[in-house]
């Protein structure tokens, strides 16, 4: 089998790998920024005041999982600034992955809260909680469920 690998020393591969994180924490944090500035906009709107205890409460929540998301992205970047010139680059990397799979869900509840409270807000509870759940499935079929397939069959691939 001919050899597939990087000839890259073990610093290399982890400054690799911290720079495609940090590309990764990019693309989360324009997803967040957007989803975040729409929520912060609705109290302005004039038809927020009509919004029941149920949809106020889902918009807070949105808002908080907005800012706790907000707080994982930029965390890789405080404990860099932290392990910056120590020789911890594996600790960094390890860290930042975790964070970042973290991130992803904080990003994908995000997604499902909103799109639940504009349904509900626009065409009624049933919808906002139908749309929530199937968000839900879509969510644990495309972004959990795929990743481990496609990782599995790579496994499968790599032992013919």
């Amino acid at each position: 089998m001919a050899r597939t690998g990087r000839n890259e020393s073990t610093e290399e591969k982890m400054d690799r790998n911290w720079l495609e994180l940090i590309q990764e924490l990019r693309v989360l944090q324009t997803g967040v920024q957007i989803l975040g500035g729409f929520l912060l906009t609705l109290p302005f709107q004039s038809r927020f005041s009509t919004l029941d205890d149920w949809q106020t409460g889902l918009y807070l929540f949105n808002v908080l999982v907005a800012s706790l998301t907000t707080i994982l992205i930029v965390l890789p970047v405080s404990i860099h600034r932290r392990l910056f010139r120590r020789g911890l680059k594996a600790t960094l990397v390890s860290s930042a992955d975790t964070i970042t799979k973290l991130a992803l869900a904080g990003v994908s509840l995000l997604i499902v809260g909103s799109a639940a409270l504009v349904f509900d807000v626009t065409m009624g509870r049933d919808a906002g909680l139908l749309t929530g759940a199937a968000l839900v499935l879509v969510v644990l079929v495309i972004v959990v469920g795929l990743p481990f397939w496609i990782h599995r069959k790579a496994l499968q691939n790599r032992e013919d």
